[in-house]
């Protein structure tokens, strides 16, 4: 049985871009099969930050989060594809980078739980919101992958 086609959210944050890494962090989500079917770079204010980051409201690193995201731009992206949820949180690695495995996103460039360079939604539930959150649905543009004509 074919596993599910699904869209995920994939944030590059503020130092991931200081850092030049824009190119070689979107290069893996290409290399791994997935699609991007929205990409843009945009300031993410206060609002935005606040909603985006709603969860995490009463922790004690919230104030440190909601500065670090607006600090500078981001990239913005929808990247579809089977099983999309679990690849993409696979490429990204764990959230604290010192428990990301090398290799990943976060293993090979993140240095601190806040400043861990990438976001990526956690479930198809999360994912949709996320989505909704920073792309009007005029902005995705689905279409399917035929490489066997260009090879």
């Amino acid at each position: 049985m074919e596993s599910e086609f699904e869209s995920n959210l994939i944030l590059i944050k503020p130092n991931a871009i200081q850092r030049e890494l824009m190119g070689e962090i979107i290069s893996r989500f290409e290399h791994k099969g997935l699609r991007i079917d929205a990409m843009k770079m945009l300031r993410i204010d206060l609002a935005l930050a606040e909603k985006h980051y709603a969860e995490h409201k009463n922790k004690p690193f919230y104030e440190e989060l909601i500065e670090f995201i607006t600090s500078g731009p981001v990239v913005a992206m929808v990247v579809s594809g089977q099983r999309a949820i679990e690849v993409t949180r696979y490429l990204v690695g764990d959230t604290d980078p010192l428990k990301a495995q090398p290799g990943t996103i976060r293993g090979e460039y993140a240095s601190t739980v806040c400043r861990n360079v990438i976001h990526a939604s956690d479930s198809c539930e999360t994912a949709k919101k996320e989505i909704r959150r920073f792309f009007e649905p005029s902005e995705i543009v689905s279409y399917r992958l035929n490489l066997a004509k260009d090879i």
